[in-house]
């Protein structure tokens, strides 16, 4: 590259003039979205930490390691940081509406872009932790309405509704079902139904509840 001549310099442009970058827009901060999540994530961490006061595992563990006179227990797994209990590294959320909130925050916001399970799981694990995590995580995805409505589903197109074909002679075409928890009579408590679907004639036979394939068999042969 060439040096820079005079008709490419603006005349507004002076070397040695303080503050001369006062009013320069750098990067917008529109564009900067995982600020907000910082933001969140520590009013967040004040929300759980009052929350922990209130929980009795935390209280107990808490009580333990004072009574211990240090910071850590049972091999790091419970520590103290800032007034906020972790274990094994990651803070601890206590039971309640607070582990929905840090679900969401890793989930729905941009930086989360509705990720699936697993993925969601490894962004909330990274700094929290409650037992059943990966459970609620799931539960949580499976139910997200903007998932449900825009992700493509992976599983091959069904195919179109074909109506059954129109039977041509009594008994080609039939149907079977139990009507069952019926109150027992004379040692019956089932009912099986089969239904021809050309003249729509149906056996009614009684039975138990507990028969077997072999004694369905026998009684479609000697009553059907």
């Amino acid at each position: 590259m060439g040096k820079a001549d005079r008709l490419s310099r603006r005349p507004d442009w002076q070397e040695g003039v303080d503050r001369d970058n006062e009013d320069q827009t750098l990067i917008k901060p529109e564009w900067v979205r995982g600020v907000e999540m910082i933001i969140e994530e520590e009013i967040l961490r004040e929300r759980i930490k009052k929350a922990q006061e209130g929980d009795k595992k935390v209280v107990k563990a808490v009580e333990e390691l004072k009574k211990a006179g240090v910071k850590t227990l049972r091999d790091r797994e419970w520590e103290i940081e800032d007034g906020v209990v972790l274990k094994k590294g990651r803070i601890y959320v206590p039971e309640g509406k607070l582990r929905g909130e840090v679900i969401q925050l890793h989930h729905n916001t941009p930086v989360g872009g509705h990720g699936e399970r697993w993925k969601t799981t490894e962004l909330v694990t990274r700094n929290y932790w409650w037992p059943g995590v990966t459970k609620e995580v799931g539960k949580y995805v499976d139910g997200c309405d903007a998932c449900q409505r825009y992700k493509n589903r992976s599983e091959a197109p069904v195919g179109k509704l074909m109506p059954n074909a129109i039977p041509e002679k009594p008994w080609s075409h039939i149907s079977a079902d139990f009507i069952t928890k019926l109150p027992l009579a004379q040692g019956y408590n089932v009912i099986l139904v089969v239904c021809n679907r050309f003249s729509k004639m149906a056996h009614f036979i009684a039975t138990t509840k507990k028969m077997s394939a072999e004694r369905l068999a026998k009684l479609f042969w000697d009553q059907v």
